[in-house]
């Protein structure tokens, strides 16, 4: 655990760590509003380089010994399906890659109803991993680059030539027709690099661009991320840019849910507040390690239950360390703050700092005025209850059943509200067909896939 400067100790409300009971499962406990919509998937250790700030320490030197078999990992699929039946699925590593079974858990998240993407450092996506991915029915995937620069690109990931291989993928992506998202670590040496990363990912066709924050964890526990006042930067220039590409490209902040109050205060249009909040780590998302271990973020090193032991279900609703991220008070100015209901701050890195997960975030420098919290701006909110106020078809119902959880009442909300400015009381999928042809972006960046008829990526 990184030591706490004495200026911060002074001031922030630290408790000591949790260590005595973060596995125990809880019989009887239950926490039934909290739903996974979405499950960050390590399923290796693996890795074909060593970038500077993985959270999982990934390098070549690991080996298979100690994941998951094929066989645990379907069971663990359909684990995961029955708590929360539209999951999405981040399959993940390490390089996830170099498991040759990828897409035969992809296969059986897919077929259960889940919506499975691959995050990767596209050292490896060839033209025909692409397509057996596509064949899988993988819908997306997320590509790491660090810079446009490759001296620093290759230096941070540790790979010679690792630019060049990258960049290379990403034009094979967009000759297969699979979805990509571009994915960059913001520090001092590329912190002036983003717009133009922005513009590049836009220009070459990415759903989204995240822009991540370090959290000291893994081989990150040494680096030195932005200031506060830094962040506040980013994050203003963050919003501007995603107002600039709206309707072509979504631009978000990971790991800094900061965010929201830039956008509550700035930019009412974003889909950003379409959020409840931007860290719903043990809310709606949660972590699996290689080993089988769930915890509640990648970067958030804390066992709320093993695989081995109990099913993904029992960890989820009765996990003690869940229990208190969804009904815990935060500490210090996160907890005095008017926006904690739309922020809250990033819970693992005030575990990573300040050795308590409900503490204030380090990397925030807002100070609130004690006025009493921000009511949420949005009626409905990604992961909310899906709620309904007119007759549906069965066609309609079909293709509804392909949204995943998470959107699904934000997809809902806005369908109804088109069918009722136009009189109708009844959703059909010729409606939908309207819906989409008129929707500029949802929350893939495009023309939402799953209103389509067809089976294939966005269209």
């Amino acid at each position: 655990m990184t030591t706490i400067p004495p200026t911060m100790a002074a001031t922030a409300d630290v408790a000591a760590p949790r260590r005595d009971w973060e596995a125990e499962v809880v019989s009887g406990a239950s926490e039934p509003e909290a739903v996974p919509h979405v499950v960050a998937w390590n399923l290796t250790r693996r890795c074909n380089l060593e970038c500077a700030h993985c959270y999982i320490a990934a390098g070549s030197w690991h080996g298979a010994a100690d994941e998951m078999s094929t066989t645990d990992c379907l069971r663990v699929v359909d684990e995961i399906l029955a708590v929360s039946p539209a999951a999405m699925l981040i399959l993940s590593g390490g390089e996830p890659l170099l498991r040759d079974d990828l897409e035969t858990i992809a296969e059986r998240a897919v077929a259960g109803g889940a919506t499975a993407v691959v995050g990767t450092n596209g050292t490896r996506l060839t033209r025909e991993r692409i397509r057996s991915l596509k064949t899988a029915g993988v819908r997306g995937v997320a590509v790491s680059i660090d810079s446009l620069e490759t001296a620093y690109h290759d230096r941070f990931r540790h790979g010679e030539g690792s630019l060049e291989e990258t960049l290379s993928a990403i034009e094979r992506l967009r000759e297969e027709e699979l979805d990509f998202v571009i994915q960059t670590t913001v520090t001092r040496g590329n912190r002036g690099e983003i717009g133009r990363l922005v513009a590049w990912s836009a220009e070459k066709g990415a759903v989204s661009f995240n822009c991540y924050f370090v959290v000291a964890t893994g081989r990150a526990e040494g680096m030195r991320g932005l200031t506060p006042a830094e962040n506040d930067d980013v994050l203003a220039e963050l919003l501007r840019l995603g107002g600039e590409y709206r309707g072509r490209m979504m631009v978000r902040s990971k790991c800094q849910p900061q965010i929201m109050r830039h956008a509550h205060a700035s930019d009412p249009e974003t889909g950003l507040l379409d959020y409840a909040t931007r860290c719903p780590c043990g809310v709606q998302y949660c972590r699996i390690t290689p080993e089988g271990k769930v915890t509640p973020c990648p970067y958030m090193p804390v066992e709320a239950g093993d695989l081995a032991r109990s099913s993904f279900g029992e960890i989820w609703r009765s996990s003690r360390v869940f229990r208190e991220l969804r009904t815990g008070d935060l500490g210090g100015r996160c907890g005095r703050c008017e926006y904690r209901t739309v922020c809250g701050g990033c819970r693992a890195r005030a575990h990573a700092e300040l050795g308590d997960w409900m503490a204030e975030d380090p990397a925030c420098g807002y100070e609130p005025t004690g006025e009493i919290p921000l009511v949420r701006p949005r009626a409905v909110t990604y992961g909310g209850r899906t709620e309904r106020r007119l007759a549906w078809s069965a066609g309609a119902e079909s293709r509804m059943r392909r949204v995943p959880g998470f959107v699904r009442a934000v997809v809902t909300a806005r369908i109804e509200r088109f069918a009722a400015e136009r009189g109708h009381a009844l959703v059909t999928e010729e409606l939908i067909d309207e819906v989409r042809s008129s929707m500029p972006v949802d929350f893939a960046g495009r023309k939402p896939f799953f209103l389509g008829k067809d089976r294939s990526p966005l269209g």
